[in-house]
């Protein structure tokens, strides 16, 4: 990889030339989104716990949610800008080490209105985690090799999935809801404290095939980008409704133990580790194809969330579970390697910041709505076909998208 002049700026230049390097970057840059994901996913396991001690009602739990994705929401679109300014190796360590101490804060909660505002501190210091991983890697691995990578990185969402439903029901049965936050708040910071010490930017010039003219005023007008911000909206919609309501719904929908329905959550996220990596090994065998993959993609999951609201035993759910994942994530790598490359390189952070935060959106209302509409029809099928509709209008809307890449 050719390297320019401006490398000297950076306090390791030796390093960062080694071929190898790239591969350290992408280790952490997964390490943190990993960790990143936990922190956020805790809560799954752990809002029937909080909720009795808070006296909250169930449709009540998904505020705590909605609260951390406001935060996450601003931040994102300001954490994109800030990762094109500064840097995302810079602002993924001031990203992590805010994201373990708010996370640790929330251990001491002692009211709803205390849980719901540390949980906005959270979302806002998480904000520039994923714009600063994504810019990190669409911009240490080539066109050839990046649908691969983003489906390496993006394995840290399905990983964070099996540990959170493994290993915090666990944590919490001895060390308590507020021991397992502090836990994971400690170990966060010492992987933002990694980060800051290990990670370099890449030269971005030297990855690009041609710099291009891409303004921030030309990617708000770009029709390409604004159907992909609406089609992850419907997608994450899906994923991480899903993610965050599995476990309530199976226990209060089908009367199963809590432990049954963390081990139900946990084979999901299995199902799509390894389908991440080669969904976008697939994509690069085929010359950077991403559209028709992606429309298939989002159809499954539609498909599969309303299949899975119709079942009914434990038995049933673990075996349906892991192909549900395999549709809930496999879409990420694609879609996320999408906007890197309409955008371009020196633009990566904005315009996956200010598309994710479109997406997030999803996920901030989604748990309001699956709440309410199971609350209302005591419905577990009905809950699945509100999830459902989210990769519905993305399968429809990936139809009008136009493929292109800029580097």
């Amino acid at each position: 990889m050719t390297r320019s002049k401006s490398m000297k700026t950076f306090s390791g230049p030796t390093l960062t030339e080694i071929p190898a390097y790239r591969w350290v970057v992408l280790t952490l840059a997964w390490l943190a989104l990993l960790f990143a994901f936990v922190d956020r996913l805790a809560w799954a396991n752990l809002a029937v716990k909080v909720g009795g001690s808070l006296g909250l009602p169930v449709a009540g739990l998904g505020a705590f949610v909605t609260a951390f994705y406001i935060g996450y929401v601003v931040s994102n679109a300001l954490g994109g800008l800030a990762t094109d300014r500064f840097g995302p190796s810079r602002m993924l360590s001031f990203a992590l080490v805010p994201l373990g101490i708010t996370t640790f804060a929330f251990s001491y909660t002692t009211s709803t209105l205390m849980g719901l505002t540390i949980q906005v501190l959270m979302g806002l210091a998480a904000g520039a985690d994923y714009s600063a991983c994504v810019k990190l890697t669409a911009t240490w691995f080539d066109f050839k090799l990046r649908g691969r990578a983003m489906g390496i990185l993006t394995t840290a969402s399905s990983v964070g999935v099996v540990v959170t439903n493994a290993a915090v029901p666990y944590l919490s049965s001895f060390a308590g809801w507020d021991g397992v936050y502090r836990i994971l708040g400690a170990v966060t910071v010492g992987v933002g404290l990694l980060c800051l010490a290990i990670l370099r930017d890449a030269d971005t010039p030297a990855v690009a095939v041609s710099a291009g003219t891409t303004t921030l005023g030309s990617l708000a007008k770009n029709k390409d980008l604004i159907l992909l911000a609406i089609i992850g909206f419907g997608a994450l919609w899906g994923t991480w409704g899903f993610a965050f309501w599995v476990n309530a719904l199976i226990v209060k929908g089908h009367g199963l133990s809590a432990a049954q329905a963390g081990a139900i959550a946990a084979m999901f996220g299995a199902g799509a580790i390894v389908s991440k990596p080669l969904v976008g090994l697939v994509s690069d065998l085929l010359g950077g194809k991403r559209k028709l993959i992606l429309i298939i993609c989002f159809a499954c999951f539609a498909a599969a969330l309303l299949i899975f609201g119709s079942l009914h035993t434990e038995r049933q759910f673990m075996l349906a579970a892991p192909l549900l994942g395999v549709t809930a994530f496999i879409y990420t790598p694609l879609i996320v390697a999408m906007v890197a490359e309409m955008a371009g390189p020196k633009l990566v952070g904005s315009a996956y910041g200010f598309t994710n935060a479109f997406w997030q959106l999803g996920s901030v209302i989604v748990p309001l709505v699956v709440g309410v509409v199971f609350q209302v029809t005591n419905s577990f099928p009905t809950a699945f076909a509100a999830l459902a509709a989210g990769p519905v209008v993305a399968t429809i809307a990936m139809f009008w998208v136009r493929e292109s890449h800029s580097f």
